[in-house]
């Protein structure tokens, strides 16, 4: 009753002296990146209400281009005003921090999202219907799939253009998502940029029930994972009494934090430490793709619309790898002996349970998809080796693996037959005869997965397994090894299945794409070639950007 009347007696001095209550402060220009990408989200759901159907296509693809250059450009200015480094602080009164790994991962994150625009806005694969060109995404999105509703879109030629600013808003969620500097930032973060990929996974115009299907599973185990981090959290603020990444790092460390006495009986309890950081250390790797916590990734990857899978699995990653590299580095670094067990047992199960399962697949999305859970093992050696070396080489690797992922499934919308994407690997067998450039391109990337010298993928498995094996992790590194081994036969196969057999008289044709796509492709090779050809400058700036502010 007392903490009842305590509460109940700061709200009356609150009332009696409004003017004593402080005004919080917001540093604008720090922040300007994700305002840039929050406001062009508005203004882009403002066109959807008033802009004529038959306009709405161009004004948001320009809207959504110029707002990610924009965001972009903010980044390099921060980082150029020495906000990455010397001037690196926490913004918006501690809740976001302003920092190296920060304007880094936002910096990849706009990148990434400004190539997969290019991905979403694609409207030369399909063939024009009733006289109309269409995109990857369903005429009409609440119409029942094979309905009548979904017929008259079709035959009207609309698109779903919301598609644009539902992206804006999942970037601006990403973009926080690695600079939250408490746990309640971490968790809105989270929700805003979870519930409008859940929206995209389910608007693909062909396989809409698949579709649609993976968008439920994505949801509903997106939704226990997002329950699993709020209650850590919970569990986190009665250990330490605050939700700040420094109070808690400050009680673990020493215990020494003033705190309101309903909380007293709490602070300090390990087991409440263990859980809470062991459930919010769940609901990241569940966004990473790590194994236990996996099972959604082959079934979105493959029922998503591919434009929308190339984003997930590369922008995602990014933002989600940078949250928990902050949580382990500046929340519990005094957990190190606790956390780096269970870690170690996680990379190594993602490692070799991504490459084993891949060797099963006949689906080319659902083969990339477990490639993107071996790769989460192999960025993981790099997070244990809790060390400078480790921050920037798994910083690097996310920059390359990126690139290569939004490459491969922009690849992959090209190879189509009468019923769309042509996505069984049967489907690509003598594609190197029938298109050879494709094939080529396709096989560029898959050498980069496999990370083969030469290409970003040697440089960044290089570099975390280095950083692993410089911190005492050698037979992480071992284990890396062999899954990498294993991982490279399933990418060979593909590339043999292309170039060394005989293709089908009924075989998918090889779809001839706009310079949208072709950029992004493009983009990709260039980055995959300049990344493994020349990475120490890549590498240098990584390094440069891997210290956290506390």
């Amino acid at each position: 009753m007392s903490s009842v009347a305590s509460v109940h007696s700061l709200w009356t001095v609150a009332a009696e002296l409004p003017g004593k209550i402080p005004a919080p402060r917001i540093e604008y220009v720090q922040l300007s990146p994700t305002l840039i990408i929050l406001g062009a989200a508005i203004v882009g759901v403002l066109i959807e209400a008033f802009l004529p159907r038959r306009s709405r296509y161009y004004a948001q693809v320009l809207l959504t281009v110029v707002a990610l250059a924009a965001a972009f450009a903010a980044v390099i200015g921060l980082a150029a005003g020495g906000f990455g480094s010397s001037k690196a602080h926490l913004a918006a009164m501690g809740a976001i921090a302003v920092d190296g790994p920060a304007l880094f991962l936002q910096g990849t994150i706009l990148l990434v999202s400004l190539i997969a625009v290019f991905t979403f806005a694609e409207r030369r694969l399909d063939p024009a219907t009733h006289g109309k060109r269409v995109d990857s995404f369903a005429a009409q999105a609440a119409a029942v799939p094979g309905g009548e509703a979904e017929q008259t879109a079709v035959k009207a030629g609309f698109t779903t253009t919301e598609v644009f600013p539902i992206l804006l808003f999942a970037v601006g969620g990403m973009l926080v998502f690695p600079a939250a500097n408490d746990l309640l930032t971490l968790f809105i973060a989270l929700e805003v940029f979870s519930l409008p990929l859940y929206i995209l996974c389910a608007l693909a115009r062909r396989q809409r029930l698949l579709s649609q299907e993976s968008a439920v599973k994505y949801f509903l185990l997106g939704a226990f994972s997002s329950a699993f981090l709020l209650f850590g959290v919970a569990l986190l603020y009665g250990y330490a009494g605050t939700v700040t990444y420094a109070g808690i790092a400050e009680v673990i460390s020493d215990g020494a934090r003033q705190v309101d006495p309903a909380l007293a009986g709490t602070m300090g309890n390990d087991a409440l430490l263990l859980i809470g950081g062991a459930l919010v250390l769940m609901g990241l790797l569940f966004k990473v793709g790590a194994v236990p916590f996996h099972m959604w990734t082959p079934d979105v990857y493959q029922g998503a619309p591919t434009p929308v899978t190339g984003f997930m699995a590369a922008a995602t990653k990014v933002a989600a790898f940078g949250a928990l590299l902050r949580l382990l580095y500046v929340v519990l670094p005094g957990m190190r002996w606790d956390w780096r067990p269970v870690m170690w047992g996680v990379a190594i199960l993602t490692m070799l349970g991504g490459a084993v399962l891949a060797i099963t697949q006949t689906d080319i999305k659902r083969l990339l998809a477990y490639s993107s859970i071996a790769h989460a093992g192999f960025i993981l050696a790099g997070v244990i080796a809790a060390s400078q070396d480790g921050i920037s080489s798994v910083l690097f690797y996310l920059a390359a693996y990126s690139f290569v992922t939004l490459g491969a499934f922009a690849v992959v919308t090209l190879v189509r037959d009468a019923g769309g994407e042509a996505t069984h690997l049967s489907k690509w067998a003598g594609l190197g005869r029938r298109s050879p450039l494709v094939a080529a391109v396709f096989a560029v990337f898959l050498l980069a997965f496999a990370g083969i010298p030469l290409t970003s993928g040697f440089a960044g498995k290089f570099a975390v397994f280095k950083a692993a094996a410089e911190s005492g992790a050698g037979w992480l590194v071992v284990v890396g090894v062999i899954s990498s081994a294993i991982a490279a036969f399933f990418y060979i196969r593909v590339i043999v299945l292309m170039f060394f057999s005989e293709p089908k008289a009924d075989g998918p044709t090889v779809a001839v794409p706009s310079v949208l796509t072709s950029t992004a492709i493009a983009v990709g090779v260039a980055a995959t070639l300049v990344l493994g050809l020349a990475p120490q400058y890549f590498l240098d700036l990584a390094g440069h950007a891997g210290v956290f502010i506390r």
